[in-house]
């Protein structure tokens, strides 16, 4: 990634191509009107370290994005990926006190199930709509695009199309990739999910909620 590119990201457009997106544009067509929203982070929380930093990171965000959203109502939700099987890790809520107690020293490590994750925010998503059929969502995705579950890369792939094709009205990707050999996985996940994708210098709560910035 060229330094010119950090912290911003691209947008998928139809036929799969990719426009350079930043974070900024993002807040502006989130902000549109005053209707509440329903933002479902998809965490992935394999691994140890990093893993740990990407769920503080989440928490942190979660928490910020309650206590400042409390104009519109606005409810979040976390799907971890680890392990055998995702978890919603935190039901669909509007509590910062809930947040706080249902994040707090939530378990990381072992494999990624991300198709399996993907599937669940998306069943949660449209669980609430039937209740709340005017909150809008927002898909979330903090990852590398890595896959280690059962249905492996092939499953993520279809599982975006599947969401892309029921038509959220805004998903977002951010990409969690480091090192020397990356793959862009969740690059790819992005353009699936007809998400924006953004890359962030630096992982944490403010970092995250800015991203966001509803």
């Amino acid at each position: 990634m060229a330094a010119a590119e950090r912290g911003a990201g691209f947008k998928s457009i139809p036929g799969g191509q990719l426009v350079d997106f930043r974070p900024e544009d993002l807040r502006g067509s989130l902000r549109r009107g005053m209707e509440s929203n329903l933002i479902v982070f998809v965490v992935d929380a394999s691994g140890s370290m990093a893993a740990r930093d990407r769920l503080s990171a989440v928490s942190g965000a979660v928490v910020s994005m309650l206590q400042d959203a409390y104009r519109r109502r606005d409810k979040v939700a976390v799907v971890s990926v680890r392990g055998a099987q995702p978890e919603v890790l935190l039901p669909p809520t509007g509590s910062v006190e809930v947040a706080v107690k249902r994040m707090e020293g939530a378990p990381t490590g072992g494999r990624t199930p991300l198709a399996e994750g993907l599937v669940m925010a998306q069943d949660l998503i449209e669980r609430q709509a039937r209740k709340e059929p005017s909150r809008r969502a927002i898909m979330v995705v903090l990852s590398d695009g890595r896959a280690t579950g059962a249905a492996g890369i092939k499953g993520v792939r279809l599982a975006a199309e599947a969401i892309a094709r029921r038509g959220l009205s805004a998903n977002v990707v951010i990409d969690c990739e480091r090192g020397r050999v990356q793959l862009g996985l969740a690059k790819e996940l992005a353009q699936g999910l007809g998400a924006a994708w953004v890359r962030l210098d630096e992982l944490n709560a403010d970092t995250v909620a800015s991203v966001i910035g509803i």
